[in-house]
């Protein structure tokens, strides 16, 4: 990696490309410290410092702007939520599924789309922070123009950033939207290491739990890149066939499907699933229905429980399958296949590649399921049953921060390549 970042600096157009997406990421994190006036921020911070919490997590993919009520504590969470929407409606709605296969005309135009749908719901995210945040009693200003302000001030906060994002893909290096969230994650680091020297001069931990729990992460680190790196290959052969005068010989691919490709919306899936309830309630606190899901011992939302992460545990495993079932079409795969003179070596074309195909699918969803289960409870039970509670670590961080690493290094490499850089390819 280190090799490749040389490689790319020495390339004047590719250092243009990083010193661009450094500064734009440089004006992000300036702008992660201006507050929103009139908030309370010790309220916010005692409720993101929970571990599995809604809250927390959208504290983390922010940089810790949630609880500081920057202007940037959206992030660029309605983005994220808008192009999940899209991908799901592009699946359910023939016209969209359509569209989409226009080409770049047609990708524009869904693009286009997302960003609308993402000032909507950037519009009532905002609406609905402040009418949680003064629940909690953060805020006491009730009047219409501080519900304006604050709404206003967040929507186009997190519309800049979208634009922003965009500037950086365009401009710089990688997925701008994506390093936002890597950046963000990234500063949280500095503060999960001044809590663990909290806990041990205090007295909470001894140096052997602290070296177990460093051990441990370091471990799962290890993991994640293995596992994000490991993908499940089907091969492909493609007949020899001639075109006029030309003879073009056989040739032997594969079809790469990556293990872990829907952990982190699985991930998220299951966390918003858990947390609504509970998120709901906060409109009616003091009633038998926030008594019943924050404190009853029947509750399953009480996220320091066992109870917790079972449930937590299963939802993400069925939203890896599920994700997993909705963005690979077998069936497609197998029909274009066919459409370029391919087929999988043993296996009849047509609906026989479509079901092996699937049959694929399910098993790399079920092995990518467990594992980001696994990653996702982490974080339960090390607050529910260690004494590291509190800690802003987890491994939905390491997965994204991972994943966003190595596709930008990807990209990078790529890059070289086009350029022809003698100093790569030797």
């Amino acid at each position: 990696m280190l090799n490749t970042l040389k490689n790319a600096w020495k390339v004047q157009d590719l250092r243009r490309k990083i010193i661009f997406t450094i500064l734009m990421l440089a004006i992000f994190r300036l702008g992660n410290v201006i507050p929103v006036p009139g908030v309370d921020t010790s309220v916010l911070k005692q409720v993101s410092s929970e571990q599995g919490n809604l809250f927390g997590f959208y504290d983390l993919i922010s940089g810790g702007a949630f609880s500081s009520f920057s202007i940037f504590a959206m992030g660029v969470i309605p983005y994220i939520n808008a192009s999940i929407i899209m991908q799901l409606l592009t699946v359910a709605i023939p016209q969209l599924e359509e569209l989409q296969k226009e080409g770049e005309d047609g990708r524009k135009k869904i693009s286009q789309a997302t960003r609308y749908l993402s000032v909507v719901l950037g519009l009532l995210q905002a609406f609905s922070q402040y009418f949680i945040i003064r629940q909690l009693g953060a805020i006491t200003d009730t009047s219409k123009l501080k519900i304006f302000l604050v709404i206003v001030t967040l929507t186009a906060a997190s519309t800049f950033l979208m634009w922003l994002g965009d500037q950086i893909s365009v401009k710089g290096i990688g997925n701008g939207v994506s390093l936002i969230i890597f950046i963000n994650i990234i500063s949280r680091l500095p503060v999960t290491i001044k809590q663990l020297i909290s806990l041990k001069q205090l007295e909470t931990v001894t140096i052997v739990g602290l070296v177990l729990f460093v051990a441990f992460a370091a471990a799962m680190f290890i993991a994640v890149v293995a596992v994000s790196l490991a993908e499940r290959r089907i091969p492909v052969q493609y007949a020899g066939k001639t075109v006029g005068n030309k003879t073009f010989k056989g040739q032997s691919s594969h079809i790469p499907i990556n293990i872990s490709s829907s952990a982190v919306i699985a991930i998220i899936f299951a966390m918003s699933v858990m947390q609504f309830l509970p998120t709901i309630a906060q409109f009616w606190q003091g009633s038998k229905f926030y008594t019943f899901i924050t404190s009853s011992s029947w509750s399953v939302f009480k996220s320091d429980t066992w109870q917790y992460a079972i449930i937590y545990f299963i939802l993400t495993i069925f939203f890896t399958w599920f994700y997993t079932e909705i963005t690979f079409k077998p069936d497609e795969m197998a029909e274009n296949m066919h459409k370029s003179s391919g087929f999988i070596p043993g296996i009849r074309p047509g609906e026989p590649t479509a079901r092996y195909i699937e049959r694929i699918l399910a098993k790399t969803a079920l092995l990518g399921g467990l594992f980001a289960a696994l990653i996702a409870t982490f974080p339960v039970i090390m607050a529910g049953y260690t004494p590291f509670k509190g800690i802003s670590f987890g491994g939905t961080s390491i997965l994204i921060m991972v994943g966003v690493a190595l596709e930008t290094m990807r990209q990078i490499e790529s890059q070289l390549v086009m350029r022809h850089y003698e100093g790569f390819l030797k």
